[in-house]
């Protein structure tokens, strides 16, 4: 666009003469002369356009120690002929004001024109240099300084200010930019390859922690359920242990018992004959593990008498001579003395006080008769009738499969003991019957007159197991009394 407005610069100040009777020599002189004649208006010369001849030279583009990259144009001015006649020459003059403005209003136009395109250019050449500077940063020093600034430099005379097509600079910066760009490209690509391989491997992650945790709870519950199953291994064999240490302490408690009676037989020296039931069973501390049990349990009874002999060492009430539980009542038979209280007679939990004094330390035959009739029943101390009473468990019947405990008295089927209800002493001739005994057979009893059994429980030493470190020992029933 430069060039050309150029060449319409030049064919202008061509045409135009200088004066009427200037040669056409004077037409070919310098460009910028010719200019300033055909322009006086316009600072007189193409230097208003872009300034003389000698700026536009020095303001050319350079590379380092080198010429200018492009001149400022050259214009060959145009021969013309001019009318030889007088007439021509008045004619000429009249037309030459009305075209000397329009040339001039061209030359403003143009002037304008060329003003913009050097804007234009100007803002190009920023354009440029930003670019250069990135390239400059991105590539490490593409580009030399004096080389950037070469390419920076304003456009030698004569050109106008329009550069040249395609500078070796402006190659190389455009192919610069086509490798910046290629980098940059395959970065992206490099880039996207390894977001996606990220992703892929997020994936897997997230996969295997997924078959991870899977395995890991499956893992647990493995285990929880052989835990599970050890426990109750373990819980079942306690238990088991449980039995076989009870039986055993059982056992053990019973060969003590018998070595003890063996001992003591031999400490007393041999002796003559004993019957079954010359024997005693002694409890020597009030506690909750001294004990003796009969082997044998009670029928069904509707009536029944329970005699004994006993002598208590307590200091206040004498405790529980025997108690008689069954699966459904733990208090079936009960004699009890506990604390201040009297001596009672439980039959299925109910109770009768009887008026029996058994604390002075000696031998005493007692007895306690009861039928379910009205529930009647009756106390014997030393062959004597003390108290009785009626509604005591009227209408029922002592229940069968029971446990008798001599000593203590139990809270659930031949056990759970109570120390403070524990008896201390010794007992000896425990017999059951099935029916009320007449006072006169109770009184032979007392005396030693007769020697009658119980028709349900006998007093037998292989019919009685002490426990807990109560003892047997001899006994002579009447002897005993005596020296009481």
């Amino acid at each position: 666009m430069l060039a050309f407005l150029g060449a319409i610069i030049c064919i202008i100040a061509s045409v135009h003469p200088a004066g009427t009777a200037a040669p056409a020599a004077a037409a070919a002189a310098d460009n910028d002369s010719a200019a300033a004649a055909l322009l006086p208006a316009a600072d007189k010369g193409l230097g208003a356009l872009h300034g003389p001849a000698e700026a536009l030279a020095s303001a050319g583009p350079r590379l380092p120690g080198g010429p200018p990259l492009f001149s400022r144009f050259v214009c060959t001015p145009l021969s013309t002929e001019c009318p030889a006649t007088g007439t021509g020459s008045a004619a000429g003059s009249t037309a030459g004001p009305e075209e000397l403005l329009a040339l001039r209003s061209a030359a403003a136009q143009l002037r304008r024109t060329a003003l913009e395109q050097k804007e234009r250019i100007r803002m190009d050449q920023e354009t440029i240099r930003e670019l250069t500077g990135k390239l400059s940063r991105c590539e490490g020093g593409l580009r030399t300084p004096s080389a950037a600034a070469g390419l920076r430099a304003a456009p030698r005379p004569g050109t106008m200010g329009h550069p040249p097509d395609e500078p070796p600079a402006v190659r190389e910066l455009e192919e610069a930019v086509r490798t910046l760009q290629d980098r940059i490209d395959r970065i992206e690509v490099l880039s996207s390859l390894e977001k996606l391989d990220v992703r892929r491997k997020k994936k897997q992650e997230a996969t295997t922690t997924a078959l991870a945790r899977d395995a890991l709870h499956t893992k647990m519950e493995q285990l929880e359920e052989q835990l599970l199953s050890k426990i109750l291994t373990l819980q079942k064999e306690r238990l088991a242990a449980s039995t076989d240490r009870s039986q055993q302490q059982h056992n053990i408690e019973k060969e003590l018992n018998s070595l003890q009676n063996r001992v003591t037989e031999l400490e007393h020296g041999p002796l003559g004959y004993s019957p079954p039931d010359a024997f005693k069973v002694t409890i020597p501390v009030q506690n909750n593990y001294m004990y003796a049990r009969m082997k044998k349990s009670l029928p069904e009874l509707y009536a029944f008498t329970i005699c004994m002999w006993l002598k208590s060492k307590a200091l206040a009430g004498i405790g529980t001579p025997f108690s008689y539980s069954v699966p459904s009542q733990a208090n079936e038979i009960v004699l009890l003395e506990w604390g201040t209280n009297p001596l009672e007679l439980l039959i299925n939990d109910k109770v009768a006080q009887l008026p029996l004094s058994l604390k002075d330390k000696a031998w005493h035959h007692i007895c306690v008769a009861w039928t379910t009739r009205d529930g009647k029943w009756s106390a014997y101390q030393d062959g004597e009738q003390r108290g009785s009473g009626e509604n005591l468990a009227s209408w029922h019947s002592i229940r069968p499969q029971g446990i008798i405990i001599l000593g203590q008295e139990q809270d659930t089927l031949g056990g759970r003991f109570d120390a403070t209800q524990a008896f201390v002493g010794e007992l000896a001739q425990f017999g059951v019957w099935d029916h009320m005994l007449a006072p006169a057979e109770i009184l032979g009893l007392a005396n030693c007159t007769s020697h009658l059994q119980g028709n349900v429980i006998q007093w037998d030493e292989q019919a009685v197991e002490v426990f807990g470190g109560a003892s047997k020992a001899g006994f002579a029933a009447c002897e005993e009394g005596r020296k009481a």
